[in-house]
């Protein structure tokens, strides 16, 4: 997607570590505009897919799984949790997550209520690095019988595993934009 590889270069802030910083636009700031362009352009990506449930995980993937609901007729949200609740009661769907990022592991858990060997799964993430949160979101779709239909993330990092680890596994993901490497002051992309 040309405006959101425009839009990275733009804004976007390099860290040590591989670590790409969008926080003006996506995953802090949000530009609603912006979203709702990454919203279409989801439902482009996977307008041969009957969608019943959009999942995600909190909170970055949140805003972006909301506003691309109205493109597929507003299908439920239902997102992973990270922290136990006293609101989450009944039996719980839950999976282990190392976040590149923070560096920990985290429970996740979705009430198994909301998810159901009907659904047809598309999983949303704004960041695709080593496939962790995305495998720990399949992990629940799984532990629910339901189907996975793919994954819409909105950057990936081509530079680390997670992508060619879930595509090797028959998993189909479509990335928005593929990030090839970070240097010193420069950003390059796969072309797609």
């Amino acid at each position: 997607m040309k405006l959101l590889e425009e839009r990275i270069l733009k804004d976007g802030k390099m860290r040590d570590g591989g670590i790409l910083k969008v926080d003006t636009f996506l995953n802090h700031q949000m530009d609603i505009k912006f979203l709702n362009e990454i919203g279409k352009e989801f439902k482009r990506l996977f307008s041969d897919q009957q969608i019943t449930k959009i999942l995600t995980i909190e909170a970055s993937g949140i805003a972006i799984a909301s506003i691309a609901s109205q493109y597929f007729d507003y299908v439920p949200v239902v997102f992973a949790k990270k922290t136990k609740s006293k609101n989450l009661d009944g039996e719980l769907l839950t999976s282990q997550v190392r976040s590149y990022t923070k560096g920990i592991v985290t429970d996740i858990q979705v009430e198994k209520k909301f998810l159901k060997p009907e659904d047809k799964i598309l999983i949303i993430d704004d960041f695709l690095a080593r496939g962790q949160a995305l495998m720990g979101l399949i992990d629940i779709v799984n532990q629910a019988g339901a189907t996975v239909v793919g994954c819409g993330i909105v950057i990936e990092k081509g530079f680390q595993d997670g992508g060619k680890m879930l595509r090797d596994k028959g998993i189909r993901v479509e990335s928005l934009a593929i990030v090839d490497s970070i240097g010193e002051g420069s950003i390059s992309f796969i072309e797609q």
